[in-house]
């Protein structure tokens, strides 16, 4: 599982630790033959406006009913388990017809968790060409926003902080 941390602000320390990260996980995945905790889809993240937002995660060859997109408290997951082929389950005439002579695609279940911020709503997801949308919306109550409170002195004249 990778936990990423939803932030309209990215900084730049984070992205240069997290290609580090990624350089050194993949080394010592080939040296171990392990898969590599960044075998996780890449994603970019938008902002439309101060409200809009878009999350897209490349799952190239993935099928709308193989991945899982749950929002629950400040936490936002996207899943995704492949089902087993149709192929590799049939009778023995059709495995003899069909086998794989070199497969370097990975398929790999994989779960990526963001840590969103309150008030972020879901408003919907499309699959096209491999890419995965989500579209998220931040609508802040009006009791929350920040409000100017005008100062008043003796006499008639009002002062706004600035």
């Amino acid at each position: 599982m990778s936990l990423q941390p939803f932030s309209a602000f990215p900084s730049l320390a984070d992205s240069v630790f997290s290609d580090r990260f990624s350089r050194i996980d993949k080394l010592f995945s080939q040296l171990t033959g392990d898969s590599p905790v960044t075998a996780a889809p890449a994603y970019d993240l938008q902002r439309f406006d101060r409200q809009r937002y878009a999350l897209t995660l490349s799952v190239p060859g993935w099928k709308e009913q193989e991945l899982e997109i749950e929002h629950r408290g400040g936490r936002l997951s996207v899943s995704g388990h492949r089902e087993k082929e149709s192929q590799e389950t049939s009778g023995d005439s059709r495995q003899e017809e069909h086998s794989w002579l070199h497969r370097g695609i990975a398929r790999h279940d994989f779960q990526l968790s963001f840590s969103i911020p309150e008030h972020m709503k879901v408003t919907g997801a499309t699959l096209t060409e491999g890419l995965l949308k989500i579209d998220l919306y931040q609508e802040i109550p009006e009791s929350e926003k920040p409000r100017r409170i005008p100062i008043v002195t003796d006499g008639a004249r009002t002062l706004e902080h600035h």
